[in-house]
């Protein structure tokens, strides 16, 4: 089931494959600059979308939680575009996100912020914010807002 609103758009991922096709089809619009930010519980699938996420992009190598490196850099396929993925569940606030020198990277690279929300929205004028959520039958909900180009993109795939 899809719910859209002019700001928020809401879609249904029934099993992890579904998570990471829909990571997938946001890979593919990213570019150089472009934030991303994933809240939700333990569980609910940030790094299978952020798998996704990789596939999209073409990145090389296996993307994975970066939480105990807190960031990870994964270099471009053919696209040309790198994927940072920070995961900031350890971080206490923006300060310490901030010593991590992303506004670099935001500048060549695809950044997604795992537990971003709250804490990472400062990196850039516009964001992506993901919200997932787990039901009880294992079935994820992504709740999307922020950058109109992507929100947009997302909602015609």
């Amino acid at each position: 089931m899809t719910t859209v609103d002019s700001a928020l758009w809401t879609i249904e991922l029934p099993e992890v494959a579904h998570t990471e096709a829909f990571g997938a089809r946001l890979g593919a619009l990213l570019t150089a600059g472009d934030l991303v930010l994933l809240a939700g519980p333990l569980g609910a699938g940030k790094t299978a979308l952020t798998r996704g996420i990789g596939a999209g992009l073409g990145v090389r190598g296996q993307v994975s939680s970066p939480t105990f490196v807190i960031a990870r850099a994964h270099k471009p396929g053919e696209r040309g575009i790198p994927l940072v993925h920070v995961d900031a569940y350890r971080l206490s606030g923006f300060d310490e996100l901030e010593d991590l020198d992303l506004e670099t990277d935001l500048s060549t690279s695809a950044v997604v912020v795992e537990w971003g929300e709250g804490v990472a929205e400062g990196l850039a004028e516009q964001h992506l914010l993901i919200r997932l959520d787990r039901r009880e039958d294992e079935t994820r909900v992504a709740t999307v807002s922020g950058t109109p180009r992507l929100l947009a993109g997302l909602r015609q795939g």
